[in-house]
């Protein structure tokens, strides 16, 4: 039988998320038997357009039997999803909304297209779920959204509105998934007057890598302000062993949310499917899950940070 060939083309290799994406790769396609190509992106679409087309369209060798990729921007790439599908290479989105699967399947029955995605919009009733109970009495808290383009952030934000409550309002600002991205953006704004006249006492992030890039921003300024501000929870999204869960038992990190990786699961069922002739959904949700569980967060004594005024924007 011929061994299976995946590539697995994911957005970054400095976000901890996407690390144990490859790692979880790595790891089922050793126990499957299968090949795997793993490449990233530097968050840039373009470029992983492009390395997706060259894929498809390479004529000088053996081409993948499918490739596994989690966008780096906004778009799911739909022609490039139907040039793989018409060359006979299966197809698998990662942790974005795509509404052209169904079309593909029907187009072309025999090549495997599905897509697997955490619940992003749970991800995002949990986190507002945990805002309440490290803020029982009400405040505001900066909140460190993914990239505009993302549905994944788009979804996280929904769910956070959704469970959040009234008493909670929530100043944005937003990152590109990394710890030097969120640090940059949070540097910036602390640079700016008005942030130390906001009455902020929580930093929520969408991501680990952010939440902790935040920290490093406030843990840089002046000796007073520094220990003020770090009194606060900061809390994330990702939960990985390693990162977000060690964080937590650090005291780093208040609170995050486990978003298993799913790498291995789409080489799981692809590997199934083609073996075995077992059937693939159009769409499988993960769980998400809150770390510490939300029964066991407790409310954080925050002293002020400066201010009068809850003022804040959604």
């Amino acid at each position: 039988m011929k061994k299976l060939s995946f590539v697995v083309s994911l957005t970054n290799n400095e976000n901890d998320y996407q690390q144990e994406q490859a790692a979880a790769a790595e790891k089922a396609a050793r126990r499957l038997g299968v090949d795997v190509k793993i490449i990233q992106a530097d968050n840039d679409s373009l470029k992983q357009s492009q390395q997706l087309l060259d894929i498809i369209q390479n004529t000088t060798g053996p081409r993948p039997d499918a490739i596994i990729f989690e966008p780096a921007g906004g778009t799911a790439f739909p022609q490039v999803a139907r040039a793989a599908a018409a060359a006979g290479i299966g197809w698998v989105v990662l942790n974005h909304d795509v509404d052209y699967v169904p079309q593909l399947r029907k187009a072309y029955p025999g090549v495997p297209v599905f897509s697997i995605s955490s619940d992003h919009v749970e991800v995002g009733r949990i986190q507002g779920t945990q805002f309440a109970a490290l803020l029982p009495e009400g405040g505001s808290v900066l909140y460190i959204e993914g990239p505009a383009a993302s549905s994944a952030a788009k979804d996280r934000t929904r769910g956070m509105n959704e469970t959040k409550p009234a008493n909670i309002q929530a100043k944005v600002m937003r990152a590109n998934w990394t710890e030097e991205s969120s640090y940059r953006a949070v540097s910036s704004w602390l640079r700016l007057r008005t942030s130390h006249e906001m009455h902020i006492e929580l930093v929520g992030a969408q991501d680990d890598s952010m939440a902790m890039g935040a920290r490093k921003a406030f843990a840089e300024l002046a000796q007073g302000d520094r220990e003020r501000w770090l009194k606060m929870p900061f809390i994330g999204c990702d939960g990985m062993p390693k990162t977000g869960q060690a964080w937590v038992r650090s005291g780093a990190l208040a609170a995050t949310i486990f978003i298993r990786p799913n790498t291995d699961l789409a080489l799981e069922m692809l590997t199934e499917a083609t073996r075995k002739g077992s059937p693939l959904p159009e769409q499988h949700l993960t769980i998400p899950e809150s770390v510490p569980a939300l029964a066991e967060i407790t409310p954080r004594a925050v002293k002020p940070s400066a201010g009068k005024q809850r003022s804040a924007t959604v």
